[in-house]
């Protein structure tokens, strides 16, 4: 079966994929071992040591570059380590243009880690993309985008950016976690490495922690290959497993997600002790008609302000909450609600956040795949 021939939703289940060649398990085994018999020396079967190669995670990494359709796919032991293997691409000296609603754990790496070894970050307005412009000189290596934004929801058109970099020796790079392969596939769109923190939508069912780069080109791919094994931040073969399973159900699953986060958007918007809600499907949404252009539907994340926008009344709200459950990370089968302000962005000066939206009141929601009636039930009893 030719890949290109082949569409999104049975690319998930045989993208990159063959019956394992031993026996013909039709799902990879999972290879429990640090290393692999030699011949000769030099002489093996195209794996030596699992730090550089291991053939579960191969297949996973295989799955990657043929569900967002790049030339190779690269596994991290978390989301951090494969941005972090990113930033290793940067000399001192270099630029770095990215979103001013960047998640914490990113904006904690760039400006507390690499920025200590002379690499410099502008963090601006990625919605206009001539905020990028204006920062762009010969020093500037890499605009990072995370789209949609963690928590505000923000989008930020992919294409618009890639053509600021044409010619310029400036690499894009594309934080997919929001969106997954699924709804957004940012190579398609001009980019040159996808991240994911395959821990959220691609794992989809909160047991494993992972991380995922998928690179267009396949010279750059060989950089972060060296990169990846010389570091050594790799993730284990019953995590690259569970991923891999992950990724097989990740239509249907995703496909539910927008379903309910549609619902629970509606409900949330039309509820008169709700102050504000972010969500790129709405109409009034300032980014809406690039959401439609670059994503296939709008995903099952979104956040809102109550009313009372404090940090009490935020409290109050997430404390209360039954079916979803209050805790870090999204992307599961479960419904999760989090606050930004002192959960994922608590890294940020308070300052910083709030000039991007990040207030005390704020809550983010990852709609999970419970019964809708039950989900808005729930959020009914906790807002009051």
């Amino acid at each position: 079966m030719k890949e290109s021939k082949i569409k999104f939703n049975t690319k998930t289940i045989h993208g990159g994929q063959s019956p394992d060649p031993a026996y013909g398990a039709v799902m990879p085994p999972v290879y429990l071992t640090s290393t692999y018999v030699q011949s000769t020396p030099g002489g093996h079967k195209g794996y030596e040591y699992s730090r550089t190669h291991n053939p579960t995670r191969t297949a996973l990494e295989n799955a990657l570059a043929s569900i967002e359709d790049g030339a190779r796919g690269l596994c991290f032991g978390s989301g951090m380590a494969a941005i972090d293997a990113v930033l290793k691409l940067l000399s001192p000296g270099d630029e770095v243009i990215s979103t001013n609603d960047l998640y914490g754990g990113s904006y904690r790496l760039f400006t507390k880690v690499f920025a200590n070894y002379g690499i410099r970050f502008h963090f601006v307005d990625m919605q206009n993309p001539e905020h990028v412009a204006e920062k762009i000189n010969e020093k500037t290596k890499l605009i990072w985008v995370e789209t949609p934004t963690n928590p505000m929801m923000n989008i930020v058109d992919v294409q618009a950016i890639t053509k600021l970099s044409l010619n310029k020796e400036i690499l894009v790079v594309v934080d997919n976690t929001f969106a997954s392969p699924y709804l957004q596939q940012p190579l398609k769109l001009g980019a040159d490495i996808v991240m994911h923190s395959a821990t959220k939508y691609l794992g989809g069912h909160s047991d494993v922690v992972l991380g995922a780069l998928v690179v267009r080109d396949e010279s750059l791919a060989e950089q972060l290959a060296f990169i990846q094994n010389a570091s050594g931040a790799v993730c284990g073969p019953m995590d690259a497993f569970l991923v891999l399973r992950g990724i097989k159900t990740l239509h249907v699953r995703m496909q539910r997600h927008c379903e309910n986060g549609k619902a629970v958007a509606e409900f949330l918007s039309d509820h008169p002790k709700v102050k504000k809600v972010y969500w790129p499907g709405f109409e009034n949404h300032p980014n809406h008609k690039v959401a439609q252009t670059q994503m296939k539907d709008f995903g099952g994340m979104l956040s809102f302000v109550p009313k009372n926008d404090t940090l009490e009344s935020a409290t109050s709200i997430v404390e209360s909450l039954k079916v979803f459950t209050l805790a870090e990370s999204l992307g599961g089968v479960e419904s999760l609600a989090g606050h930004p302000a002192s959960m994922t962005h608590a890294s940020i000066p308070k300052e910083e956040r709030e000039k991007s939206g990040v207030v005390d009141g704020l809550i983010r929601l990852s709609v999970g795949l419970e019964d809708i009636d039950d989900l808005i039930d729930d959020l009914k009893q906790a807002i009051g």
